[in-house]
């Protein structure tokens, strides 16, 4: 769910209000399907809320003694990004590092923000992540890791679906008030929520509410700074905070988060789309470099670009993709 790039309609962010689903029951559930773009659908299927081509990228010379990421391919479905995705945090983790985000559309592997439609992005991505969990999490660690939603009815629906009968914790950032549709929830003690055995904390598209990515910094100051366990941020919609999208007049803490915390984090894998006659994909493996791709008239996608550290959004819609 990374942020849609239109920088010309860019405006201050509406204070509006996330559904709430608190008798949310599976037998709710529509099935869907997550588009791979390229016809056939996907193995996903998404539960719909009450209203959201693989190909060779140019290769890096790098230690042909170990796994060369950077000749990762551009995935071709959803089972392959996720295999992807678990990759790139094992090198991190590997690598020391403690602070991981993990983002990318889930409404099709070519779409952006706005193709579809809210609650079903984040429908899908609780079903995408615990596939990730799956493919990431060994048995033996299940109930060491626990998972993070922005509320606690987000839990609860997690639980009836797909969530339903596995071992992992689950827990929530914040809990919903009667001011809820002004952007108010309640506040909760992170720290009372982290047990001595977790040792991996990841969380759930933290992006509704502008608490809720307050709510994560807490979380690793008090439970992960200092000590060995890891926190994954997954489609937390992060380039939001990074590119001002909120005014700092009005979210002063988000302006420092911005300039504090959000530093301190190694994206491992990343995908955003821009649409448009010069449009293309930064794509980012850890620990390969940052790529600039466009799709070919032949269905092979081409390297315009790659740097080491990760270009904003604007440079890469403005300066990159229009000079090639």
């Amino acid at each position: 769910m990374a942020m849609a790039t239109s920088y010309s309609s860019m405006g201050y962010p509406p204070f509006t209000s996330k559904t709430p689903f608190p008798n949310k029951q599976v037998s709710n559930w529509i099935p869907t399907t997550i588009s791979n773009d390229n016809g056939t659908g996907g193995m996903f299927s998404v539960a719909r809320r009450n209203s959201r081509i693989g190909v060779q990228v140019h290769a890096v010379t790098g230690d042909q003694g170990s796994r060369n990421v950077s000749d990762v391919k551009f995935p071709s479905d959803y089972p392959e990004l996720l295999m992807q995705a678990k990759e790139a945090a094992e090198s991190a983790l590997k690598d020391g590092k403690q602070l991981l985000e993990i983002e990318f559309p889930t409404a099709g592997l070519q779409s952006v923000p706005g193709d579809g439609e809210g609650g079903n992005e984040m429908t899908g991505s609780m079903l995408l992540i615990r596939e990730f969990c799956d493919r990431f999490v060994p048995a033996e660690k299940a109930t060491r890791t626990r998972v993070f939603f922005p509320e606690a009815n987000e839990v609860t629906f997690a639980r009836q679906s797909a969530f339903e009968g596995c071992s992992l914790k689950l827990d929530y950032l914040t809990k919903p008030s009667l001011f809820e549709d002004f952007g108010f929830t309640t506040k909760v003690k992170i720290a009372d929520r982290v047990r001595p055995e977790d040792e991996t904390f990841l969380v759930a598209y933290p992006y509704f509410n502008v608490n809720e990515m307050l709510v994560v910094e807490e979380l690793y100051k008090d439970a992960v700074v200092g000590t060995n366990r890891k926190l994954i941020i997954f489609n937390g919609e992060l380039d939001r905070i990074r590119s001002g999208y909120y005014p700092s007049f009005f979210y002063p803490k988000l302006a420092v988060l911005s300039k504090t915390f959000l530093p301190k984090l190694d994206t491992v894998y990343y995908i955003h789309n821009f649409k448009g006659v010069k449009g293309g994909t930064l794509f980012r493996c850890y620990p390969g470099p940052w790529k600039v791709l466009r799709k070919a008239t032949s269905g092979s996608y081409i390297c315009l670009h790659q740097q080491e550290e990760m270009p904003s959004l604007k440079e890469v819609a403005l300066d990159i993709l229009p000079s090639v």
